[in-house]
């Protein structure tokens, strides 16, 4: 999982895929928490991307990092997770966000990991490493 961590952090920007009905969507994050041996994100409760991962789980996440031009593709299922934890290490790392999600706010961060995930790493030349 460290590996998944690290490439996301030199890419620091990556996408997430879903699908709402029939047409894919696509939009980029930032936060992203290693703990515990699992790699998780978060998405707002109030947001059409949280609505579509409830309704389709199968998501994957990509990022490419222009340094060693190289991309990820980690793919699997969401699944949300209550986790204080790691709702206040996001919080400490951006802490930004603790005021857009709040009780004052009335939105909720929505933390989930990937389940019965693959991840792999690509170089241009189109050579793949199972992460």
């Amino acid at each position: 999982m460290s590996r998944i961590h690290d490439f996301l952090n030199e890419a620091g920007v990556f996408f997430l895929a879903t699908e709402d009905g029939r047409q894919a969507k696509i939009r980029p994050l930032g936060a992203h928490v290693e703990m515990d041996g699992k790699e998780y994100f978060t998405v707002g409760d109030f947001k059409a991307v949280y609505r579509q991962m409830t309704e389709n789980p199968l998501v994957e996440i990509a990022a490419f990092t222009p340094a060693d031009r190289k991309w990820l593709r980690y793919t699997g299922r969401a699944v949300f997770e209550d986790n204080k934890a790691v709702e206040e290490k996001v919080f400490e790392l951006l802490p930004h966000l603790r005021q857009a999600y709040s009780e004052e706010s009335g939105r909720k961060m929505m933390i989930f990991t990937l389940e019965d995930a693959t991840a792999r790493i690509i170089d241009m030349a189109g050579n793949e490493e199972a992460v």
